[in-house]
């Protein structure tokens, strides 16, 4: 039989964000992945775990991090199937999770990542009104890039329900912007296609269609869940549209490179030894 656990199944839920907060933050503090945190929350209780990504996050932003946008998560069937979640869910970006301009990604600050390849979309215009549509979505797109973006669970082995990665910001780690800028009007998101490389081998692949159906309707998904959670997508903001091919382990040391089409070009990554924290 499935366990249905409704959101009056957590008695003090005050109580249980608390703990689940301290949780994961004490296992990215200590370098240490800590027990799954839906013993709390229950393993469906969607609003109850992004209230836990905004206790997270808002410690890390008191503690002097800035917001620079969000990523959306879990748009590949291929990626839900490996982490055994059926729906996408978004979390946030902040300033020290771009390592763009660093020689190596510092492997010291990681637990268990992952990569994954995306179009990121860094918006020109706000997505704050009631009307929001794909072609207002499109209009309010500065430019586009390749992306990298290096998951990483605080969750011993990746053990997780929906309620366990949207309380880890979406299993948020680091992200890695490619250099070549492309209009909307030069490509097509959804027709991009998407080869991974590690250490030279071919290690995932796939295209826009594998986000969501298009990328764009994966950003108009976020603006409208963004809004409707009273805190809309900014200009100026970097989103991080969702994996357009399976994800691939990142062990210390390792080299990455995405291809896209479509103009977007490559992005490439090399992961520092385990002993450099960056």
């Amino acid at each position: 039989m499935t366990d249905v656990w409704e959101p009056a199944a957590v008695a003090d839920r005050e109580t249980a964000v608390a703990e689940a907060a301290t949780r994961l933050t004490v296992a990215a503090r200590d370098h240490r992945p800590c027990a799954p945190v839906r013993d709390l929350l229950g393993p469906t209780d969607i609003s109850l775990a992004y209230a836990v990504q905004r206790r997270v996050i808002g410690e890390r932003i008191a503690a002097g991090a800035r917001v620079v946008g969000r990523k959306i998560g879990l748009t590949s069937e291929s990626v839900q199937r490996q982490v055994g979640v059926d729906r996408p869910d978004f979390g946030v970006l902040l300033d020290d999770m771009d390592v763009s301009g660093l020689p190596a990604v510092p492997s010291g600050r990681l637990l268990q990542p992952r990569v994954e390849a995306e179009i990121a979309f860094v918006l020109a215009a706000d997505l704050d009104t009631d009307d929001l549509d794909l072609d207002r979505v499109r209009s309010a797109v500065g430019y586009a890039v390749a992306a990298l973006e290096i998951v990483d669970s605080r969750v011993t082995g990746w053990d997780i329900a929906i309620t366990d990665t949207v309380a880890d910001n979406a299993s948020s780690g680091l992200f890695v912007l490619g250099r070549q800028r492309v209009g909307l009007g030069e490509f097509t998101p959804r027709d991009v296609t998407m080869r991974l490389y590690a250490d030279g081998e071919l290690a995932s692949q796939g295209n826009g269609a594998a986000c969501l159906g298009d990328p764009l309707a994966a950003l108009l998904w976020l603006a409208r869940t963004a809004r409707e959670f009273g805190d809309p997508l900014r200009a100026g903001q970097v989103v991080l549209s969702g994996a357009l091919g399976p994800l691939v382990p990142t062990p210390p040391g390792i080299t990455v490179r995405a291809e896209m089409t479509g103009g977007l070009g490559s992005v490439t990554a090399t992961f520092s030894p385990k002993d450099q924290e960056g």
